[in-house]
């Protein structure tokens, strides 16, 4: 995205389903069907087109099993690739939830937490997690070339 010309709501919104319908191997007449809209009204929802509808998004979500709360986040953002890397592992939706039991669990004591804690706490756990994100990456591909190793190679002769 150019930060020149930020991307509006409306597109992010627009791009973000097409993304995650795409990513869903889903044909728009599909996911019409699952909303229980008609494929122009559909059409018109994906494209951007008018005001964002929360509770039509989240029955996208529901239809393309997908997180809501990623797509609603991508719009606060302006990055279409959230609302998709969110899709499958229900990020922003955990965080939601997470965020709800806090909320239960402190109470009015939330108000006395400072922002720089906050920042750093958030900060680090965030960091974190893409660390071991990262790392998990790099030790599934040493097993998985370790062991492709001892896999039987086909020789000329079995080429046939």
């Amino acid at each position: 995205m150019d930060s020149q010309h930020p991307l509006t709501p409306n597109a992010v919104l627009s791009s973000s389903l097409r993304l995650i319908r795409t990513h869903r191997r889903m044909r728009t007449i599909d996911v019409a069907q699952g909303m229980n809209m008609a494929l122009r009204s559909y059409e018109h929802f994906e494209s951007g087109a008018g005001r964002i509808n929360i509770e039509r998004i989240h029955r996208f979500a529901e239809v393309t099993d997908s997180d809501p709360h990623g797509i609603l986040a991508a719009l606060a953002l302006g990055s279409p690739d959230f609302a998709l890397r969110c899709a499958d592992n229900k990020l922003a939706t955990i965080l939601v939830v997470v965020l709800q039991e806090f909320d239960e669990e402190a109470g009015d004591a939330i108000n006395d937490l400072d922002a720089r804690t906050l920042i750093n706490t958030f900060t680090k756990t965030l960091r974190d997690l893409a660390v071991q994100s990262v790392h998990r990456d790099a030790e599934a591909d040493a097993w998985l070339e370790e062991r492709r190793a001892r896999l039987m190679r086909p020789t000329r002769d079995d080429a046939g």
